[in-house]
């Protein structure tokens, strides 16, 4: 192990949309993180780990920080928010804009509490002219005082390494977390799931409210084709219905999709059967939701 060699833990926060997981997907070159244009995507923290020559990031992508409306929603809000003192380095996402509203400063409030130091990350410079970037800095250097200011594009990876660098001047020294191959420490089955309901998202559009959860009922490997039946559930027969769609359509649209996704992902053949069942406001079951993987972490 080299003496100069770095390693630690960083995590991604923001309001929804901001492009948290479209950015981790860029600097790891691989798909882990859903994406999606409807808030909420992310619910567990997705380990992710970047390897280099200087050192080790291991990103941990927290949910947003938001208002709890529900039992998930306040969960997810636990998680996010006793994770910034758990890591070395928080990166705070956020657009190129002045106007700086209510859901920012809860997050700023958030920070004021926390000791780690705070990279703010202004992400989709693509989308606005080079000189509307500045009057964004200086909005920002307002309300909270951090330690660097990076303006990134995560679609399209414009000064990504630069925030990789600055990453890493505010990691400590230390070992290697993971061996050098490892990507991510999600269980697969956790992974397939998230893959399936977004696409299930993306297929379904504004159809179907939020609430929906992907359950892997079995994940066995026979003759070299891995054979996975999940279930989708959902909160009304009414979705349901939509969720099925037309003879079954829109159900086969969503597993043709997922399964090319996920053996892209497993390197394999996958033979996927999808199931819809209604299991109603199990956002706020404390159980149904300890069934879908939301466990409250000790």
């Amino acid at each position: 192990m080299k003496k100069d060699y770095k390693s630690g833990f960083v995590t991604l926060i923001g309001r929804p949309n901001v492009g948290k997981s479209t950015l981790m997907n860029y600097l790891i070159g691989q798909k882990i993180a859903i994406t999606s244009n409807k808030p909420q995507t992310t619910r567990n923290r997705i380990q992710t780990v970047l390897t280099t020559e200087e050192g080790q990031i291991v990103f941990v992508d927290t949910p947003g920080i938001h208002k709890a409306k529900n039992k998930l929603g306040e969960y997810m809000v636990n998680v996010a928010e006793r994770t910034l003192n758990e890591v070395d380095v928080v990166l705070w996402l956020v657009e190129p804009t002045t106007f700086i509203g209510a859901g920012e400063q809860h997050i700023a409030k958030q920070l004021k509490k926390v000791k780690t130091p705070v990279i703010l990350v202004i992400n989709k410079i693509d989308s606005v002219k080079k000189e509307d970037v500045l009057p964004a800095i200086a909005a920002y250097k307002d309300i909270y005082d951090f330690a660097e200011i990076v303006p990134v594009s995560a679609r399209n990876g414009d000064n990504t390494e630069e925030l990789l660098k600055v990453v890493m001047k505010y990691l400590p020294y230390g070992p290697q977390f993971y061996d050098e191959d490892t990507v991510t420490d999600q269980p697969e089955r956790q992974i397939v799931a998230e893959l399936i309901r977004e696409k299930a998202l993306h297929c379904l559009q504004d159809e179907i409210p939020h609430g929906i959860a992907v359950a892997i009922d079995s994940m066995k490997m026979k003759n070299k084709v891995m054979h996975i039946d999940a279930t989708i559930i959902c909160e009304r027969d009414s979705h349901k219905g939509i969720i099925i769609g037309k003879q079954g359509n829109m159900l086969k649209k969503i597993g043709s999709t997922a399964r090319y996704e996920i053996e892209k992902m497993l390197d394999c053949q996958v033979n996927l059967k999808l199931w819809v069942k209604v299991k109603k406001d199990w956002r706020d079951s404390e159980f149904l939701m300890k069934n879908f993987g939301y466990r409250e972490e000790e």
